[in-house]
């Protein structure tokens, strides 16, 4: 059974930065795509940002692009998600997540297999 699990949310203010951090309980280079999530109240989970493990290529969504960065430590097995200059909009629950499926859209959540407890975000504006 694989773990993922977060760390690093908590509340700031707009304009400020947060670390989110993810460590995986087997090596994340078996996995295709590592990606985080958010879901906000009375929304749906989106996509914020993912990883693909073959060349290391990165994607994100529009609403994040320029803000927010995400890494990947196979050394330590571990996700990182850097987020700049939050927005009273960024306010979620964040979710790890991982697959080995390599095809398929980076930001569908149902073609991830694994995923972590989430870490709540909040951002007073």
């Amino acid at each position: 059974q694989v773990r993922l699990v977060e760390s690093g949310g908590g509340s700031v203010q707009a304009g400020g930065s947060l670390r989110l951090s993810c460590v995986a309980s087997k090596a994340t280079d078996d996995f295709g795509y590592m990606a985080w999530f958010r879901q906000a109240p009375g929304k749906q989970r989106e996509g914020v940002a993912a990883r693909y493990s073959a060349g290391g290529t990165a994607y994100y969504s529009g609403d994040v692009q320029g803000r927010f960065t995400i890494s990947q430590d196979n050394s330590r097995n571990t996700l990182t998600l850097q987020m700049n200059n939050l927005k009273a909009e960024d306010t979620a629950i964040y979710y790890c997540a991982a697959r080995k499926l390599r095809l398929g859209s980076w930001s569908l959540a149902s073609l991830y297999n694994y995923w972590g407890q989430g870490t709540q975000v909040t951002v007073s504006s």
